[in-house]
């Protein structure tokens, strides 16, 4: 083997093995400091593979590309979701689906629905000690209680999500509990490398870029072991976004439809719809890819409000108000800007912000390369909102293997941060400055740097231009 390629070799061996550590590793609420310490060393690890995947020959780098996002990807099955029980209302809401009910009209602990839970869901008597599970009201004196976190509220998921789930629930065994799911998320994982991959090769692009999804330690920690369905909203926002960067309407309109299905997946991915529009000056063009976006997206929710009694969008309102985006006061939400804002300007300046990056974009993206702008708009997004949750990255993360510029990742890795620390330190707001201002910091220092590279580069192709015309 040649010795590059060994060396990387090495380094991706490491990787997966701290990964399998990591995973293991049950310390989200015993020891977070020590948690953080395990992401900190598979995090140092993926930027040593990186490196030495550079180096590696060019026809070496795909199948180890490959073979590595497979063994990264099977790191997450290797224990019970350890830092997110999310992945309890998907099975939850699949098998209510299953039972011919909508997801939307009971919450878990309704009495309704009794007759469908089991013991892996809704534990009893001594079984309800664990710190991640919830009461559930029941006669009686024995202890009720739920590994489905909010079992109060209804389902917030859109309904590409619900089919998804519904999916699973009818695929898997009897008795499989958590494992279809971090099964799907890993099939899901595997899938976006692909269709990375595959947008690199027609590009004409480093396929090198693909690692960043696919070794990424956030992909196995919150794809598959959490098994959080933004991964599935990630691969479909790359999908949708190659084909609106093909030529051709029919194509372009293709990619609409796609990520329409992405947003009626988790919503979040609606904010790479600026990028689908990067250098578009005509209505009609625009219209290509947002009728079917927004088309999609309404006849996906139609079947769920013929059949539901109550309201489709579920606990969203009061998700958005729990977690302090209409109060800015409340929180660490809006932390960068709060620092140097009053409380009360912050989410109209993210507002003004984010409508700036979006026409940027818009008027100066290159229509070819619609997933450039997506991750300035996506990246900022995040900069500026400063979410407490690490898996809506997983959309980030896709966006950069896209794109290239790695310096984005710190965002990623400031989200797990925040979201792995924020217990222990009271949710402050100096944890989430610290964590996504460094990462701020990082992608500013990396853009100048890459602005001033390209501006030398020209410089240089203008000096020899010159130097030719008078030879």
């Amino acid at each position: 083997m040649n010795p590059r390629t060994l060396l990387a070799s090495a380094a991706l061996t490491a990787l997966v093995a701290a990964l399998v550590l990591t995973v293991r590793y049950d310390g989200h609420f015993t020891d977070p400091v020590g948690l953080l310490g395990w992401y900190l060393l598979c995090w140092g690890l993926f930027v040593l593979a990186l490196l030495a995947l550079r180096r590696v020959p060019a026809g070496h780098v795909a199948p180890l590309l490959v073979a590595g996002a497979l063994a990264v990807t099977l790191t997450g099955l290797v224990a019970a979701p350890r830092t997110s029980t999310d992945s309890y209302r998907y099975a939850w809401d699949g098998r209510v689906q299953s039972a011919g009910i909508s997801p939307y009209d009971h919450a878990p602990q309704d009495p309704a629905l009794a007759r469908l839970r089991d013991t892996w869901l809704f534990p009893t008597a001594a079984a309800c000690a664990g710190p991640d599970l919830a009461p559930v009201p029941h006669a009686g004196g024995v202890a009720h209680c739920t590994r489905i976190n909010r079992p109060a509220v209804h389902t917030i998921y859109p309904p590409v999500a619900e089919v998804y789930f519904l999916a699973v629930d009818r695929l898997a065994p009897e008795g499989s509990r958590y494992k279809p799911l971090q099964i799907g998320g890993a099939l899901l994982s595997v899938g976006v490398t692909g269709a990375c991959l595959l947008i690199l090769r027609r590009r004409g692009r480093d396929l090198r870029d693909a690692a960043y999804w696919a070794w990424c330690p956030a992909v196995p920690v919150e794809a598959v072991n959490n098994a959080h369905v933004d991964v599935l909203g990630a691969l479909l926002a790359v999908v949708g976004l190659g084909l609106v960067a093909a030529r051709g309407p029919g194509r372009r309109a293709g990619g609409g439809l796609v990520l329409g299905a992405a947003v009626a997946t988790k919503l979040m991915p609606a904010v790479v719809l600026p990028g689908a529009l990067s250098g578009v000056r005509r209505v009609r063009d625009a219209a290509v890819v947002l009728v079917p976006a927004a088309g999609f997206t309404a006849l996906a929710y139609l079947p769920y409000v013929l059949v539901s009694h109550g309201s489709v969008f579920g606990y969203l309102g009061g998700y958005v108000e729990e977690e302090g985006y209409q109060d800015p006061e409340s929180g660490s939400r809006y932390s960068l800007l709060r620092l140097v804002l009053p409380d009360a300007w912050a989410l109209p300046v993210l507002l003004a912000a984010l409508a700036a990056v979006c026409l940027y974009v818009m008027r100066r993206g290159d229509p070819r390369r619609p997933w450039s702008g997506a991750l300035l708009v996506t990246g900022w997004a995040f900069a500026l909102l400063t979410p407490g949750y690490c898996w809506y990255a997983l959309l980030l993360v896709a966006l950069v293997a896209l794109d290239g510029r790695w310096e984005w990742l710190g965002i990623a890795f400031a989200g797990a941060a925040v979201y792995v620390l924020a217990p222990e330190f009271g949710h402050r707001a100096s944890v989430s400055n610290t964590a996504y201002g460094a990462a701020v910091v990082l992608v500013l220092a990396v853009t100048a740097l890459r602005r001033r590279g390209a501006r030398r580069a020209a410089g240089d192709d203008a000096r020899g231009s010159r130097r030719g015309a008078t030879a």
